[in-house]
């Protein structure tokens, strides 16, 4: 079967015009000459298990660690509700989330250079030649009309280097960088309020350790008094006592002071003024739950501040690819088409039309080492960023270890001021019962009161820090955030 030879139409100059190879040409311009490094995600040294692992359970998927709102683990329905008001009431939070907003219009705006420029006008303007100028011609009008309208200039950048693809790839990197550190900015801001909120239910504790201390040295005082009417004790008792009362009330009104800071603090956070925002009180009760941390490897996918530096990191490496573009020639295409005439009658006919097709290429002879310095500060700027990324993984390792000891020596002193106290309250009951008795002056029932007083409230002190510890871990592990949440922002 013999074939058949069709010839492609000619162009007008005789040659033959292949429109498909042209294109081909194009995009293999395009697409294959995109100069820079390609982005690889930096190494780090990870430890194979932390140092603290010892007495804690492995991380599991159902956790209640990697839930969203992880400060429900605490089991306290007003800390869940103030939670929920700093989500939306916070105004921090608020302008960290107007940055992610404004990258992802700066990404935008990279992005559209990936597409041809397209304007449209029209101008119409009467003119008047000067009569002196030099080679004026008398026997051509020297007024005249101009009617002008571009129906479609068209610029478009060639990206044959790659320079508009790393400037996209370096603003989307941004923007999901800008994303990373708002959830770093809201993890921040619920860790504060959920450690406020624990230290400022400690001192209702104090409070009401204080009410009963001051209550039970009232009693005191007026037991002393009335051995002091019956001579059985001296004048000097009754000062020690007064002395030891009015010494507790100061420090009781001391705790009043101080938990109206911590209140004052939880109102900002949740957006409304410290003076209409008050607390009820409520003596800390809640004991810390276990908080499972997982494996060092895990850590850099659940950190948020992580996430943020390693897209710095890739924003930068673009950056590199961008000043090594600036090496290689700028191409354009334009093209441009309209109607102009010098009379309104005729302006929109065939023979007004007008268009104009081409390109340009624009290359840099000499800039004295202006590209070669912009090179060298992105590949340093690069560097810093991996240096960096490297630093947050070694910190963000050293509070968890930090918040995993605290936890389990807070343990064990907490069991062992429990101790104390006991042994504190048993040794003042003995010291009143020996006062009562007249076997021991006052001074042992005062000496007594205070180490009791004070074993209380390390105890109470030392609960506060365990609990604050547990948001810290929280906070260390990344509450319940993964790097599966950040935005594609495509």
């Amino acid at each position: 079967m013999s074939g058949v030879n069709v010839r492609r139409p000619a162009s007008p100059d005789g040659k033959c015009f292949s429109w498909s190879a042209f294109a081909i040409l194009c995009l293999a311009l395009i697409e294959g000459c995109s100069v820079g490094p390609k982005y690889t995600k930096p190494t780090t040294q990870i430890p194979p298990a932390y140092k603290e692992i010892g007495n804690w359970k492995p991380a599991e998927p159902s956790d209640q660690a990697r839930k969203g709102n992880w400060w429900e683990i605490f089991k306290d329905p007003q800390l869940n509700a103030l939670e929920e008001q700093l989500t939306v009431s916070n105004q921090t939070l608020r302008v960290a989330q107007d940055s992610f907003i404004q990258a992802r219009a700066a990404l935008r705006i990279s992005r559209s250079a990936q597409f041809p420029l397209v304007t449209a006008g029209a101008t119409i303007t009467r003119n008047r030649i000067s009569r002196n100028r030099t080679l004026a011609n008398p026997n051509r009008p020297f007024n005249y009309s101009d009617f002008l309208v571009s129906g479609g200039d068209i610029s478009y950048e060639v990206d044959v280097w790659g320079r508009v693809r790393k400037t996209v790839e370096s603003s989307r990197a941004q923007a999901q960088a800008s994303a990373a550190d708002l959830e770093t900015v809201r993890l921040s801001l619920h860790a504060e309020l959920a450690m406020d909120y624990f230290i400022l239910r400690g001192l209702d504790a104090q409070k009401n350790l204080f009410d009963s201390t001051v209550a039970a040295f009232e009693k005191a005082l007026e037991l002393t008094q009335n051995r002091f009417q019956g001579g059985l004790a001296s004048r000097e008792d009754v000062e020690q006592a007064t002395t030891l009362l009015e010494q507790t009330r100061a420090q009781d009104i001391n705790i009043t002071a101080a938990r109206d800071q911590f209140e004052h603090a939880i109102a900002v956070l949740i957006g409304q003024p410290a003076s209409t925002f008050s607390l009820s009180a409520a003596p800390l009760v809640t004991t810390p739950p276990t908080i499972p941390p997982g494996l060092p490897s895990e850590l850099l996918e659940r950190r948020p501040d992580i996430a943020d530096v390693e897209r710095r990191v890739e924003a930068a490496n673009a950056q590199v690819g961008i000043a090594r573009a600036a090496y290689f020639p700028l191409i354009s295409l334009g093209l441009v088409g309209g109607f102009e005439s010098g009379a309104f009658t005729s302006w929109l006919s065939g023979p007004s039309g007008l268009w104009s097709v081409g390109g340009s290429a624009l290359q840099t002879i000499f800039d004295a080492g202006r590209r070669r310095a912009i090179s060298d500060q992105a590949k340093a700027a690069y560097d810093g960023t991996v240096a960096s990324y490297q630093q947050t993984v070694l910190t963000a390792f050293q509070e968890v270890e930090d918040s995993l000891s605290d936890l389990r020596v807070l343990e064990e002193e907490a069991k062992t001021q429990d101790a104390a106290v006991s042994a504190a309250q048993r040794s003042l009951d003995q010291a009143v019962n020996r006062y009562k008795g007249g076997i021991d002056n006052y001074l042992t029932v005062i000496t007594a009161q205070s180490t009791a007083l004070a074993n209380q409230r390390t105890a109470v002190d030392l609960l506060t820090r365990r609990m604050t510890s547990s948001v810290l871990l929280v906070k260390a592990l990344g509450g319940g955030w993964d790097v599966s949440k950040l935005p594609p922002v495509d």
